[in-house]
């Protein structure tokens, strides 16, 4: 996986995280890919569901240690 740029919404709640994480895509090409980093709970949805709807590819989340890491290519 080719990531490109992350994100640290660690420790910022609802919307925060998402905020960042558009804002970051936007930056994007085609194809690249994301690496979020959040503790905020509500993400795990969040994040999902603006994925899909944007046209954007969740390819991985993953939870360790109270941290959510996802991976979203840029459509």
């Amino acid at each position: 996986m080719n990531v490109v740029k992350t994100v640290d919404a660690k420790g910022l709640s609802c919307p925060m995280s998402l905020v960042k994480t558009k804002k970051a895509i936007d930056e994007l090409t085609s194809g690249q890919v994301l690496e979020v980093h959040t503790t905020d709970k509500g993400a795990k949805n969040d994040l999902a569901a603006w994925a899909k709807v944007s046209g954007h590819k969740l390819v991985d989340m993953k939870e360790e240690n109270g941290v959510l890491t996802f991976w979203i290519e840029k459509a």
